[in-house]
């Protein structure tokens, strides 16, 4: 199925894989709540889940997004792949450390393997912790 690109202007980032864009024509905008594909990044009290939210802000807040929606998840979000300006948010954040590739899809994203072992490697953001506990684990753990 081919996937339609939307040319949307990000109004809200709700942590390091959430944001909400406003996409369409000048006057008929939809608001959409956007849930970044392949990617998981740490929950807002979760170490690094506040330097998630803004380094993704710093991406996108304000900025011209492009999507590609996929799917909509158990939330009624949009999952879509998305770049602010050139930027493939999702490859911008497993290479700072400030995400995890989605082990789910990882298979279908293996450019993301490879960025996250990079960063997992040199230590950078949420890898220069002894243990990192991925936000899946995180949620099951702490939010019941």
């Amino acid at each position: 199925m081919p996937v339609s690109a939307l040319l949307c202007l990000v109004v809200a980032i709700s942590d390091g894989d959430t944001l909400t864009a406003r996409c369409g024509t000048p006057g008929a905008y939809q608001p959409m709540k956007v849930r970044i594909a392949a990617i998981d990044a740490p929950e807002r009290k979760q170490a690094f889940g506040q330097r998630a939210q803004q380094h993704l802000a710093q991406l996108c807040f304000k900025q011209r997004a492009t999507l590609h929606a996929m799917d909509e998840d158990h939330y009624g979000r949009t999952v879509a792949n998305v770049r602010c300006g050139t930027t493939d948010v999702a490859a911008a954040q497993v290479s700072a450390g400030l995400a995890w590739v989605y082990t789910p899809y990882a298979s279908e994203h293996p450019h993301l393997v490879r960025l996250q072992q990079q960063a997992r490697a040199s230590g950078k953001g949420l890898w220069a912790q002894p243990r990192p506990l991925a936000p899946w684990s995180y949620r099951q753990r702490y939010q019941r």
